[in-house]
């Protein structure tokens, strides 16, 4: 199980998006959207590739950074583990809480009525 910090999740969605990635790459992008400098891009790199999250490769004069976890499993992991701190692992509780705070559209609703009807199709 790898847990990743949000600004681990920045990087690995641009990684999942598009790999390889240089650090360079990578710090042009960041330094637009959060301000992040070259150095603060090599430590997060650092760490992730200490958590098996992504590897590089020598790439001629860059290192290629690629993932190393499928944004599949990451996705699952991260809401198996928000389900179960917040909401105990129910998922209707969930669904209860978004419906009471009308934070659903009628789109997010119609999805729902989709995948459930799958689900049901499926057993």
């Amino acid at each position: 199980m790898i847990k990743l910090s949000e600004a681990e999740w920045k990087v690995m969605s641009l990684l999942w998006q598009e790999s390889p990635q240089t650090m360079m790459q990578l710090t042009n992008h960041f330094k637009e959207t959060t301000g992040w400098t070259k150095h603060t891009v090599m430590t997060f790199l650092r760490r992730m590739e200490e958590k098996k999250a992504v590897h590089h490769e020598d790439g001629g004069r860059a290192k290629l950074y690629y993932p190393d976890i499928c944004q599949e499993e990451a996705v699952m992991q991260e809401t198996e583990e928000f389900l179960e701190k917040v909401f105990g692992g129910r998922m209707g509780l969930m669904l209860n809480t978004m419906v009471e705070k009308k934070a659903l559209s009628r789109e997010e609703i119609a999805e729902l009525h989709e995948i459930l009807r799958k689900a049901e199709e499926e057993q």
